[in-house]
């Protein structure tokens, strides 16, 4: 077949896309402990590379992996779990499908190569078995309690106490004894339950969400002086903590993002603002002047 200029160029963005994914796919397989789920990243990287071999076929050209593709979905996978990374590999690979799909008239192997990768996305639902998804629920329950429980103290603490260092003591206190209270009660609900969820861990995965949530609102009253200007740095905390494990949510079990954000979003300022009127209520009534 005569492969003209733009099209070998663009068959050898699809050989470099093979040939990385491939070693991507295969790097993670070394460092995956469930067989079931090696065996299956291993099949996905053979299919990478025979992909590779068959565009090689027309280019007659050999073609270098992105290296940096490589190391930053490798990092990805280990710091935010192989799922979520390779999820997020799969939405890249979204747009390599509909590029095969031009190219049906063309190569006839461009249809069957889409078909293939389709197949990928179906193998890859079966590796949500991981531990760090398995407490989604967990961290979801630290995330959402410290979340609403924080920010409301923290608005009502701003306008009851106008200090920053007795607001910002006053929040820590009340944090770190709500995660260990919402831990303990993690750790029991979990044991009381028919699950393969340890109760242990559990509870750690909903303190270490609790704790982390705390760490980010707490931090602007720490350092700055202006109490209404920590306030909303403590909500656009908050709002990026939403946004950030919304975020990750939807990727690794392909849920809708806008949706979920702008629920937990709304209701957490929701209760941020009422917290906000009941220091000012509760401040005039006591007759309060910090």
């Amino acid at each position: 077949m005569n492969i003209t200029g733009t099209l070998r160029e663009k068959l050898l963005g699809f050989q470099k896309n093979e040939i990385t994914e491939h070693h991507i796919y295969s790097k993670l397989a070394q460092k995956v402990k469930s067989p079931e789920n090696r065996r299956i990243l291993e099949d996905i990287a053979d299919d990478e590379l025979r992909h590779y071999r068959k565009w090689q076929e027309y280019t007659r050209h050999d073609v270098e992996p992105d290296r940096l593709r490589i190391w930053k979905y490798y990092l990805i996978s280990r710091i935010f779990g192989f799922t979520f990374g390779l999820k997020l590999l799969e939405k890249d690979e979204e747009d390599a499908q509909d590029s095969y799909g031009n190219l049906r008239e063309t190569i006839p192997e461009a249809d069957a190569i889409e078909k293939n990768e389709s197949e990928h996305e179906m193998a890859l639902l079966g590796l949500l078995d991981e531990e760090r998804l398995r407490y989604t629920g967990s961290m979801v329950l630290g995330l959402n309690d410290a979340l609403m429980e924080m920010t409301g103290a923290l608005a009502g603490l701003t306008l009851a106490l106008r200090d920053t260092k007795m607001i910002a003591l006053a929040g820590s206190i009340t944090g770190i004894a709500a995660a260990l209270s919402m831990g303990a009660s993690e750790y029991l609900a979990t044991k009381t339950e028919k699950t393969v969820k340890n109760p242990v861990r559990a509870s750690l995965y909903t303190i270490g969400a609790y704790l982390i949530t705390i760490v980010v609102l707490i931090t602007p009253y720490l350092i700055l002086k202006n109490y209404y200007l920590c306030l909303v740095c403590a909500l656009s905390g908050a709002a990026l903590i939403i946004a950030v494990f919304t975020y990750y949510i939807s990727v690794a079990k392909d849920t809708a993002f806008n949706r979920h954000f702008l629920e937990m979003t709304g209701v957490t300022f929701a209760v941020a603002a009422v917290s906000f009127l009941i220091g000012y209520a509760v401040r005039a009534f006591l007759g309060v002047n910090v």
